[in-house]
């Protein structure tokens, strides 16, 4: 600013100055005419009229001078302004690139999250906009501009929200819905083990320690083989179908001595057994997107036909050398009744875990056996854990599941005792071998008295 206002201030001093000298000059003039002669007053009279023009021109370049500073001030301002506002749009353009790489970014992590196999064409990645530069930027934006491609045109849809990847744990947890049009064959190999210590007594006490009776301790040690063939199918991208036929072999060891007879021998009793299971069939439909912060919900139906060798249907032996104890002639390979499981699943994704949990009820028919009318009773059961994506390829989760089962009716009379808790500790793995093929890993660790020790199931699911 001192150096802007330098000339004016000049300007002002000299002009000042110059009207000092004029009149001191005139006091001058006064005194010369009477001194000198008309020629030498002619010649005063021109050199101040020329300092007079000289002050004039000088004054007047001072103030020109000034003017034109003014003016360049005045451009520097304006295009500081233009400066400010191209660099504002440059901002919300930068915002709004930063927001559509956001969004490109969730759905990249989305779609890495799902088995590639899963889909039939994978579908392209929306284009970005292009990117403006200084030059375009320059150019002016019509109001109503023209349409560049054809008028009416529907918008590619977008790909819908789908239950994330996961190791399958059961029937309704885990695993995603089949594609439309797409089949998956998968075969299964499964296989339990279960040690039972059971006392029974059939006395009177007097005295809490005394017993008068039969005291039976029963040790029953049961191996459990399953190979199945599931296949589903997808009626459309949130209906699926899924038929399983599983084959069992059982193994099953009883040891039972009664202590209160004096008796010294253990009856020790062997049963195997192996033919065709319960048939199973399942549908899956899913609820919900999981738009909005809601959940992915899946809704799914198990029915359970009784085509295996019912536990109500076989023959019992007496025991010779155990009083009152029976076994049975062979293993059964079926629950000898209908079952049907609605239940529903959700599934919470937040990367790279997935939470997920599962409410079920069971629903069980009557049977009829030995002449006698068997109520199993229904069940009511949860599961909920956390599935972690390890790599592209790789996963795993950890959850829990418990049910528990009502009492036992025969003949419309309830069985005291009869109720079940089976409550377990189930980790589950995924590994993607090809395109096209999955492995899956499941091991389930008993929790309760009632639960199988150790159950481990491995699938192979592949897609058509």
């Amino acid at each position: 600013m001192i150096t802007n206002d330098y000339p004016r201030y000049l300007s002002y001093i000299c002009f000042i100055c110059l009207i000092f000298i004029i009149l001191k000059m005139k006091k001058k003039t006064n005194k010369i005419r009477k001194k000198y002669s008309y020629q030498n007053l002619r010649l005063f009279g021109k050199t101040k009229s020329f300092i007079l023009i000289f002050s004039l021109f000088f004054v007047n370049g001072s103030f020109a001078e000034t003017n034109q500073n003014a003016v360049l001030l005045q451009q520097y301002k304006q295009l500081l302004a233009e400066q400010e506002k191209k660099y504002e749009r440059q901002r919300q353009l930068l915002d709004e690139q930063g927001k559509e790489l956001e969004r490109l970014r969730k759905q990249l992590d989305a779609l890495s999250a799902q088995p590639s196999s899963t889909s039939a064409e994978p579908s392209p990645p929306p284009s970005s906009p292009p990117q403006k530069t200084a030059a375009t930027e320059e150019k002016p934006v019509s109001p109503n501009p023209s349409p560049s491609g054809p008028v009416g045109q529907a918008p590619p849809k977008s790909e819908e929200h789908r239950p994330p990847e996961m190791p399958r744990l059961s029937e309704t947890v885990g695993g995603v819905l089949t594609r439309k049009g797409n089949i998956v064959v998968e075969p299964a190999l499964a296989y339990s083990f279960s040690d039972n210590n059971r006392v029974f007594l059939d006395a009177f006490t007097f005295i809490p320690a005394i017993a008068v009776g039969l005291i039976d301790i029963r040790d029953i040690t049961r191996h459990s083989l399953f190979a199945s063939l599931g296949v589903r199918y997808g009626a459309t991208n949130r209906l699926e179908f899924e038929a399983r036929v599983p084959y069992v072999y059982r193994a099953d060891i009883q040891r039972s001595r009664p202590v209160s007879i004096g008796s010294a021998i253990n009856e020790t009793f062997d049963a195997t057994g192996n033919n065709i299971g319960d048939v199973e069939l399942t549908a899956r439909y899913q609820l919900t997107e999981g738009a909005g912060g809601w959940p992915i919900l899946v809704a799914n139906m198990v029915s359970t036909m009784p085509t295996g060798t019912s536990p109500f249907k076989i023959d019992l032996v007496q025991s010779q050398e155990v009083p009152g104890a029976a076994f049975p002639t062979e293993v059964p390979t079926g629950a000898g009744f209908f079952s049907f499981q609605p239940s529903i699943t959700a599934l919470y994704p937040t990367d790279p875990a997935v939470f997920f949990g599962n409410i079920q009820y069971t629903y069980t028919t009557n049977a009829s056996g030995n002449g006698n009318k068997v109520d199993p009773g229904d069940a009511v059961g949860m599961t909920f854990g956390m599935a972690f994506n390890i790599n592209e390829r790789s996963s795993f989760n950890l959850g829990y599941s418990h049910r528990h089962f009502f009492n036992t009716r025969v003949n419309h009379h309830k069985v005291g005792g009869s109720a079940l808790d089976i409550g377990q500790l189930l980790l589950g793995y995924a590994f993607r071998y090809t395109q096209k093929t999955n492995f899956n890993l499941s091991v389930g660790i008993g929790a309760t008295d009632n639960a199988q020790d150790v159950s481990l199931t491995f699938r192979v699911p592949i897609i058509f």
